[in-house]
């Protein structure tokens, strides 16, 4: 079947010079002529011909030269058309195209960007802004990102006993002595003098058309999400007081790990170009965050949520936030929003994945519990647990068949429902089932 490097066709068309100048731009790959769509050969007419017309076409077009071998299988004569990967980028006619899956797309707008940047071992925000200096940055935004790092034992105190400039240099911020974009989007008091949209809006909602109230956060990338989990969890976020013994128990609607680890996501992986703010919609049962800038090129929403390497949109601003301590590079950063929402008893947050948006909503307890409908799986999590309150979760996934995170995921929508509750230590514990459902 057709796929990332194979594409069939029943004859030649000039139109298929897009789909050579697609596979040129990717990992290279063949078109064969003479082929249905089913990958039956169905032959060509006169198939000499275009052994010599095709290769001139192609490099009349293009400027590369595709070797072309004239095959046949069953009687049937067919031409097997090799593109080999470019080390630049190809275009056909003024326009890029680009092999995707069994796909042939054109590329536009911030992704032809991105494309023509990465083909010359650059990225967005590593080009430099002309005639902003180092004495222009904000000092307590580098401050605070020097005490970070120390304090994350990420760099040594003695790393940095090094001027500004200096610490520019060693964050891979400068090119040939002018800042890269992101060390003005990292450290400058208003980054927006350049870069339109760079900050933060966040809103309580009443329902989809009535605002409460709101606020936007301006200022240095370094310092955005302390300034934003601030006022989420002492304006936006009423945490439910309780106590034990005479310890003073806050709970908030999103744990803070969770919240933290999606803001960072945000902020390191937003496109900033689009001009749109990062958005966070705060209502009673509910908070969703919308971010501008896709996932990496073939990912689908699964691959998120899958063991992944780490693929930064910004790689100058993550590398920075790693060196701050403040996010890891390893592809974890989902991973660890979900296993913090499900250590605090919370519904795994739901990611929605749209060409160039990326939504998380995280739920409240409430949201889920109103009307639960167990289903089988869940069900006979209740019954063995009933059965046998000692009952590990690895045992849990052996009786029922599953795997020890996905009884982790139905325990944690138990405890959500307020049907299955955890008494006493981890080791010496037991579960309390609460409903007969």
């Amino acid at each position: 079947m057709e796929h990332q490097q194979t594409e069939w066709k029943e004859s030649w068309r000039d139109e298929y010079l897009k789909w050579i100048c697609g596979f040129a731009n990717a990992q290279g790959g063949f078109l064969e002529i003479g082929r249905n769509d089913k990958g039956q050969i169905v032959g060509l007419d006169n198939p000499k011909r275009w052994l010599e017309v095709i290769p001139n076409r192609i490099k009349q077009a293009m400027g590369i030269i595709c070797p072309i071998h004239l095959l046949e299988e069953s009687g049937k004569p067919y031409i097997r058309i090799q593109v080999d990967p470019s080390p630049s980028p190809i275009s056909y006619h003024g326009r890029y195209y680009k092999r995707s899956g069994a796909t042939n797309q054109e590329l536009t707008g911030s992704v032809l960007d991105d494309f023509i940047l990465r083909a010359q071992g650059k990225t967005w925000d590593s080009l430099p802004v002309p005639d902003v200096q180092v004495s222009d940055l904000d000092i307590a935004a580098i401050r605070a990102f020097r005490k970070k790092a120390i304090d994350s034992e990420r760099l040594k105190a003695e790393d940095l006993e090094i001027n500004d400039a200096q610490l520019m240099e060693s964050l891979m911020l400068t090119d040939k002595g002018s800042l890269k974009r992101a060390a003005v989007l990292l450290f400058h008091e208003n980054p927006e003098q350049w870069f339109f949209g760079a900050h933060i809006k966040i809103a309580y909602f009443e329902n989809d058309a009535e605002i409460r109230y709101q606020d936007e956060i301006h200022g240095p990338l370094i310092l955005m999400a302390d300034k934003v989990m601030d006022a989420l969890y002492l304006k936006y976020f009423k945490g439910l007081i309780s106590y034990d013994d005479i310890q003073r128990v806050e709970r908030y609607p999103v744990p803070r790990a969770a919240m933290r680890e999606a803001l960072l996501n945000s902020i390191c992986h937003r496109d900033y170009r689009s001009g749109v703010p990062i958005q966070i919609r705060v209502y009673d049962d509910k908070v969703v965050i919308y971010n501008d800038g896709g996932l990496p090129e073939n990912w689908t929403a699964e691959d998120l949520l899958s063991d992944h390497r780490s693929i930064p949109r910004n790689p100058m601003i993550a590398n920075t936030f790693f060196r701050s301590g403040m996010i890891e590079t390893w592809g974890r950063g989902i991973r660890k929003i979900t296993e913090a929402c499900r250590y605090f008893g919370k519904p795994d947050p739901v990611f929605k994945v749209k060409p160039n948006e990326l939504k998380v909503t995280f739920y409240s307890d409430a949201s889920i519990t109103a009307n639960i409908t167990l289903n089988e799986t869940q069900r006979r999590i209740l019954t063995s647990m009933a059965q046998n309150p000692r009952i590990t979760v690895k045992a849990l996934a052996e009786e029922v068949g599953i795997a020890e995170r996905n009884v982790k995921s139905n325990i944690s929508v138990l405890k959500n429902a307020g049907l299955v509750e955890r008494v006493g230590a981890a080791k010496n514990g037991h579960w309390a089932v609460k409903t007969g459902n």
